[in-house]
């Protein structure tokens, strides 16, 4: 019987080593079809009755000491004051900075992860976009709970306007150290807001070629703002577009096109 690779198996070597070879020698079983080198071999019991009975220099072995190495006192101490990250009280992280050189490099490495696992730029930036969906709801999550926790009297934006101008300032500044630039409403269509960044923190860092010049990495953006609409109950689909000027290289916008129960929620809610 062959058995499989041990990294796949549950036995190990050692598990297998340790079968008494006397339990599957030709005398005990007649009929077994066993490999001559096992059914000579010795049995374990007067191999390790050789073994005590020699010294441990000439089994090769070395007497380590058994006693625990101590640590300093202060070492100790650092030990005992380090506690888990899901143990640390969330209000006194609010707020900790974190390195912008830092972010980008991690932004970056995200990108290139994700470019070597798709197959177009459409997917690129629907992955960006699903990736920072997750976040966004997790951020709307401690952002909710603070917010609880600190206030006497918390409220929910039950209104589109409000809960807007939330994304665009605390959200905003709680992600990216500063509010967005700006917040319109689109002419044309009622069911479409836009949030602008004429400087996003997160393609500052990032060089696109020109084979990819339609790609947009603030779809990581996009999908953080996705997800905390649909947390707020503003179902809505997001994306984002590069509108570069002169004096903004990098500008970019937020297009929100809203679902239509929230259109027709807003109508009612005004009469």
């Amino acid at each position: 019987m062959s058995y499989p690779n041990s990294r796949l198996s549950v036995f190990s070597t050692s598990s297998h080593s340790s079968v008494d070879l006397q339990a599957v020698s030709p005398n005990r079983y007649p009929g077994a079809n066993v490999p001559q080198h096992v059914a000579t071999s010795r049995p374990l019991s007067s191999q390790s009755q050789t073994l005590v009975n020699r010294p441990l220099s000439q089994q090769g072995i070395i007497a380590r000491p058994t006693t625990a190495p101590t640590l300093p006192s202060s070492a100790r101490g650092a030990i005992a004051r380090t506690t888990a990250i899901y143990e640390r009280n969330l209000n006194k992280t609010r707020l900790a900075e974190v390195s912008s050189s830092a972010l980008a490099f991690l932004f970056s490495e995200i990108i290139q992860y994700t470019q070597k696992r798709v197959s177009g730029i459409n997917d690129l930036e629907r992955r960006l976009n699903t990736l920072g969906y997750r976040v966004g709801s997790r951020l709307l999550e401690v952002m909710v709970w603070r917010a609880e926790s600190s206030s006497k009297t918390p409220k929910r934006e039950i209104r589109l306007l409000p809960a807007l101008l939330w994304i665009h300032t605390p959200l905003w500044k709680s992600v990216f150290g500063k509010p967005a630039d700006a917040i319109e409403k689109s002419v044309e269509n009622d069911d479409e807001y836009m949030i602008i960044d004429n400087d996003p923190p997160v393609t500052r860092s990032i060089s696109i070629p020109r084979d990819l010049s339609s790609l947009n990495c603030s779809a990581f953006t996009a999908g953080i703002v996705e997800a905390v609409l649909d947390g707020l109950a503003f179902p809505a689909r997001v994306t984002a577009h590069s509108m570069p000027t002169d004096q903004f290289p990098l500008r970019t916008v937020i297009l929100i096109k809203l679902d239509r129960s929230v259109v027709e929620r807003e109508e009612a809610l005004k009469t």
